[in-house]
């Protein structure tokens, strides 16, 4: 007569590592929906490089006015 092993209550198990993965896979998902997602980086991309140059009214500070 084997005995069968007994697993403990919080054993890992192949059933609980799925649940666990797919648990992950809605936190990582609802992480992307708070920050945002894709389209929101994407815009924040295009800002930072369009405030690298300087805008037409900072162009027209900086220049003498040459009609006074």
């Amino acid at each position: 007569m084997t005995e069968a092993k007994k697993q403990g209550p919080f054993g890992l198990n192949p059933i609980r590592i799925m649940i666990l993965g797919m648990g992950l896979l809605v936190v990582l998902i609802s992480i992307g929906i708070i920050m945002g997602g894709p389209g929101s980086y994407q815009a924040l991309k295009e800002a930072s490089n369009a405030a690298k140059e300087p805008t037409a009214e900072q162009l027209e500070a900086n220049q003498p006015a040459a009609n006074q």
